[in-house]
């Protein structure tokens, strides 16, 4: 069955790095764009970066264009995000989105950004 895995969440200081992984098994992962979304206490998820399947086509939310960077492995069947400069307003819960169906979710990890 399909799964995605998410993973490197974590607590960091203001204007510090993560870099989340999302391991997919149980579909055709080279086949597929995949994407990046959050949610923080209280609002709805949002969508943050998206990758075309060939690892083209990056797009941004603007709150995190220009910090964050999307990518993937197809060889691992791993999609990454790469968070910089990180900021109170970027602590969520972050999931691994994949377009299978009616869609198909990671358990999502958690990202605190505070002092």
């Amino acid at each position: 069955q399909v799964q995605l895995v998410e993973s490197g969440g974590g607590l960091v200081q203001p204007g510090g790095s993560l870099r989340l992984s999302c391991a997919a098994s149980g579909f055709a992962f080279r086949t597929f764009a995949m994407r990046w979304y959050r949610q923080a206490p209280g609002k709805e998820r949002e969508l943050v970066a998206h990758i075309n399947s060939d690892g083209g086509g990056a797009t941004y939310a603007r709150s995190v264009k220009g910090r964050f960077t999307i990518s993937r492995d197809n060889a691992k069947n791993t999609v990454y995000l790469q968070m910089n400069s990180l900021k109170p307003e970027d602590t969520a819960v972050y999931y691994c989105y994949a377009p299978l169906g009616s869609g198909s979710w990671g358990q999502g990890t958690q990202v605190t950004v505070s002092p």
